[in-house]
């Protein structure tokens, strides 16, 4: 899911004009992050693909960055009038709770788009790629993004998590993403290794199959213990049998 920036009110005349002013450090630095990933991540896919290409690479992931751009300012633009988490001090345990909740219940989100009509009209756009690469994790649909915008501030609200907490996890969730998007060939035993706690290529290239019993599975966009509880997780899937892209026009079940 794509981040949405924080930006807390302030209280007083003041306020908001000294917490934007605070934000730009934050945000490069989540920015410059970012970048690195995905740059160190197409290095290591184009050293060490897992997936054969199917389609012509430049025209496609033109279109995921102009899919991606296009997303990015429709969540902001709703972002920006929603609520945002506080700045408060908070404990370690208080922090950790925190990061758990907020990735639970963003795999529900992902899940609600794979069961709901509408939002798996938008969320399809993502599963529409013809190949799985670190471009794809950042191809989403603005509509899906505008969306998520309102899902993000319902997270704030109910699980009363401060700014600090969401930053933490947004910067874990933005590497995860890129990281399970991207057709970076590991050793299958690290791959599996990894899978018992986050989300792996060789997992997620499982998810993004046509097939719909594949993509009806590995819900997790980071830690994949939700997966395992409810029974979704799979890993049984050779990735040379996959053929990537969305299943049907329907919601899979």
């Amino acid at each position: 899911m794509k981040v949405i920036p924080s930006v807390s009110e302030g209280t007083g005349r003041g306020g908001r004009h000294s917490e934007r002013a605070a934000r730009p450090p934050s945000s490069l630095a989540t920015l410059g992050m970012t970048v690195a990933a995905f740059a160190i991540l197409a290095l290591a896919e184009s050293k060490r693909p897992l997936r054969r290409r199917v389609a012509p690479k430049g025209k496609r992931v033109a279109n995921n960055f102009a899919m991606g751009a296009a997303a990015a300012a429709a969540n902001a633009l709703v972002a920006r009038n929603l609520v945002q988490a506080p700045r408060r001090r908070s404990g370690v345990a208080t922090r950790i709770a925190g990061v758990l909740l907020l990735d639970y219940s963003l795999w529900w989100w992902h899940r609600w788009n794979h069961r709901i009509p509408l939002l798996w009209t938008f969320h399809r756009e993502h599963h529409l790629d013809s190949d799985l690469d670190v471009s794809t994790g950042i191809r989403f649909a603005p509509g899906e993004m505008a969306l998520s915008a309102f899902f993000r501030a319902a997270q704030i609200e109910f699980l009363g998590v401060d700014e600090a907490t969401v930053a933490l996890w947004q910067r874990l969730l933005l590497v995860s993403i890129l990281f399970h998007h991207s057709n970076v060939r590991l050793p299958e035993r690290v791959d599996r290794a990894l899978a018992t706690i986050v989300v792996t290529p060789r997992m997620h290239g499982i998810h993004h199959s046509d097939r719909m019993e594949d993509t009806d599975s590995n819900f997790a966009s980071l830690f994949t213990v939700w997966d395992w509880m409810h029974g979704t997780m799979r890993l049984d899937r050779p990735q040379e049998a996959l053929t990537i892209g969305a299943p049907a026009s329907e919601p899979p079940r």
